[in-house]
């Protein structure tokens, strides 16, 4: 499986606005409005994780949500990584 380093996934990450490289891994902050909000993004991003076998890390205060992608079993960013985070844009 192909890694992306934080070079390489220039092209990528141009694609998909607000992500960025960091430590092996991409990742975005969201703010909501609310609580209530902050968390059901969170579920729905859970049911597209669940969809694509691809689970992120997700770190929750009030209506702040980060998300963090990284593909643990090839120690790195791919292209699974890309996929999810697009189809997070499309929320």
């Amino acid at each position: 499986m192909k890694t992306f380093t934080e070079k390489t996934a220039v092209p990528l990450l141009s694609k998909i606005e607000g992500w960025k490289f960091d430590n092996n891994g991409i990742e975005k902050k969201f703010t909501f409005k609310n609580f209530n909000q902050a968390l059901g993004f969170i579920v729905q991003v859970g049911l597209l994780s669940e969809k694509a076998n691809h689970h992120p890390e997700l770190f929750n205060v009030y209506n702040k949500v980060t998300i963090r992608l990284s593909t643990h079993d090839a120690d790195g960013v791919t292209e699974k990584d890309f996929d999810l985070a697009t189809a997070i844009e499309k929320l």
